[in-house]
């Protein structure tokens, strides 16, 4: 079997296999003007692959919490292709993403597809349904195709959307929101582009779907498909992160030298679908139901800033204890208050898991209300983690030397005087960990945990407008005025 052909063929089953599924594709990849031939040795890629890989190094480590038993093939998969069909799924869905969070410090990338194959499962069954389409069962056949392969699947939902105050079909260029620009007897074809597409080249399918609500004339636009990485006609141009080029350097400025995020523009060029690999083709009444039910899945997916939060304030804990002050009443208070943030965040998101409510499908959603709450959190929270965590760095954190400087046989005995903390501590270990904090607050995985926290799954106006849909204020004005004698309106 070839390497760029992952539909059919034994399940991966470790972190090696994946790396090897990855090669040979001859994807058409572009990073900072240049032709990437095989992504998965480039230095500037390598770590956000690697944070892919650490989910297949996972089920092994903890078989409960990283796989389930599918109700398609009655076997054991992994959690992110699994439907879930309780509470507990949604609860262990949430728990599997802070871990993976601890042990990667940055964006794992897989959320994202456990989310849209969740919504995409319910959304199929009611559109078959109401208007008789076979949608459903393709899903279905596809889904338990790729979890007996253990594949890795992207969610595309953002389009690069052009003029904002325009719909797609009144847009001057039709491209700027992905669409079908031809029909044929055996299937559609897609152009346009997507945008921030978390992994997408890590992935093997991408999941396109619309990204909001849309007008009957455009119908064109209601498009939901899976299409593989390696399909003839896309092309991935890698988005710039903070600090990138670090991993071209040396291992210590790195801060997270092992794990990354990764982001790219998804450009579609007259690709094919066949008809078996279709969901959603011109039911736009659908395409805002969409919309709503992949957001709740995956605002409340966001639990996963909860675990990268775990490392920043281990980060902050041990550079307070390497400048000798652990028992500070404010550093304790700071740490304190990261701590509170945190968990607050964590707490939202299991909530919503807790409180989710069965599809008519048979599957679980998360409670849309505390869904879009835990992401409201997580649009500021971590901000303001990052702000405790530089506090207690002190201004090192943005004025340490380089690892060349520290290694130089001249000047680097020098920085190893002065710029040590504590005596009994090494200075390498000092600018370790300080390091590690500007990674997660102004390097390469702030984009993650900073920037993706307020900007992904919809931005935090978006959460509010749920928020205060979901509130049902006149079910609450009516408590009030019960409690307080006031006759019912009308």
């Amino acid at each position: 079997m070839a390497a760029s052909d992952r539909s059919i063929g034994a399940p991966i089953r470790s972190s090696e296999e994946y790396l090897a599924s990855l090669r040979g594709r001859r994807l058409t990849v572009y990073l900072s003007g240049k032709r990437v031939e095989e992504p998965v040795d480039h230095p500037v890629i390598r770590p956000s692959i690697n944070a892919v890989a650490a989910t297949y190094d996972a089920a092994p480590e903890d078989l409960d919490l990283a796989t389930a038993e599918s109700g398609l093939t009655g076997e054991r998969v992994n959690r992110f292709l699994h439907l879930a069909g309780s509470p507990a799924d949604l609860v262990a869905q949430s728990q599997m993403q802070r871990r993976l969070g601890q042990l990667t410090g940055t964006c794992f990338q897989r959320c994202v597809g456990m989310d849209a194959i969740n919504a995409l499962f319910s959304l199929t069954f009611d559109v078959d349904a109401a208007r008789g389409t076979p949608y459903h069962t393709r899903f279905v056949a596809w889904l338990a195709a790729v979890q007996r392969q253990n594949l890795v699947v992207g969610g595309a939902m953002t389009d690069v959307k052009g003029d904002r105050s325009q719909s797609p079909g009144q847009q001057a260029d039709p491209d700027l929101f992905v669409r079908v620009a031809e029909r044929r007897p055996d299937g559609v074809v897609l152009r346009g582009a997507k945008a921030h597409q978390t992994g997408a080249v890590n992935s093997h399918w991408l999941l396109v779907m619309p990204g909001l609500r849309l007008q009957p004339e455009e119908h064109d636009y209601a498009v939901a498909c899976a299409v593989p990485v390696a399909a003839p006609g896309l092309t991935f141009v890698l988005g710039r992160q903070s600090s990138d080029s670090r991993s071209l350097e040396g291992d210590l400025d790195v801060g997270n030298a092992r794990f990354a995020g990764q982001e790219a523009l998804v450009v579609f060029d007259d690709v094919f679908v066949p008809h078996e690999r279709v969901f959603l083709d011109g039911e736009t009444e659908f395409a805002a139901d969409l919309v709503e039910r992949f957001t709740a899945y995956h605002r409340r997916s966001y639990v996963c800033k909860a675990g990268v939060g775990d490392v920043l304030i281990g980060a902050a804990a041990l550079i307070a204890d390497y400048h000798g002050v652990p028992e500070a009443s404010h550093v304790r208070d700071k740490l304190v208050e990261m701590g509170h943030l945190n968990e607050t965040i964590y707490a939202t998101g299991i909530a919503a898991s807790h409180q989710g409510h069965p599809t008519a499908a048979g599957n679980w959603e998360p409670d849309h209300l505390l869904a879009n709450v835990c992401k409201q959190h997580v649009t500021r929270f971590p901000y303001e983690i990052a702000r405790l965590a530089q506090d207690l760095a002190g201004g090192a954190v943005v004025t340490l030397p380089s690892e060349q400087d520290l290694h130089h046989p001249e000047v680097g005995p020098l920085l190893d005087k002065y710029l040590r903390g504590r005596a009994d501590v090494p200075t390498e270990h000092r600018f370790r960990v300080l390091r590690l904090i500007e990674n997660l607050t102004l390097g390469r995985n702030a984009v993650g945990y900073l920037t993706e926290s307020l900007h992904g799954a919809g931005s935090p106006q978006a959460q509010r407008v749920v928020i205060r849909r979901q509130l049902d204020l006149e079910a609450r004005k009516a408590l009030a005025r019960r409690l307080a004698g006031i006759p019912p309106e009308g």
